[in-house]
């Protein structure tokens, strides 16, 4: 499942338990489809952070690939 689509999913399925007229044993066990989504998404994003690589400049003009640093783009470097 791409990740796009499963955090579509996990939006509708939020929305039909912020609905709240569902009955306890399907508001869980759309819960546990939600939580599966989440623990989805998670290792989708965790597996794109390795992937990525920014290049910096040093002062003598050449390219470093360094490991993105979501501190960094943030403005908190480590």
């Amino acid at each position: 499942m791409r990740l796009e689509d499963a955090l579509k999913r996990l939006e509708d399925l939020v929305r039909k338990l912020e609905e709240g007229n569902l009955p306890l044993e399907e508001s869980l066990k759309i819960f546990e489809e939600g939580v599966k989504l989440v623990r989805l998404c998670t290792e989708k994003i965790n597996e794109v952070e390795k992937k990525i690589e920014i290049l910096k400049e040093t002062d003598e003009g050449e390219l470093l690939k360094l490991p993105y640093s979501v501190e960094e783009e943030n403005g908190k470097e480590s």
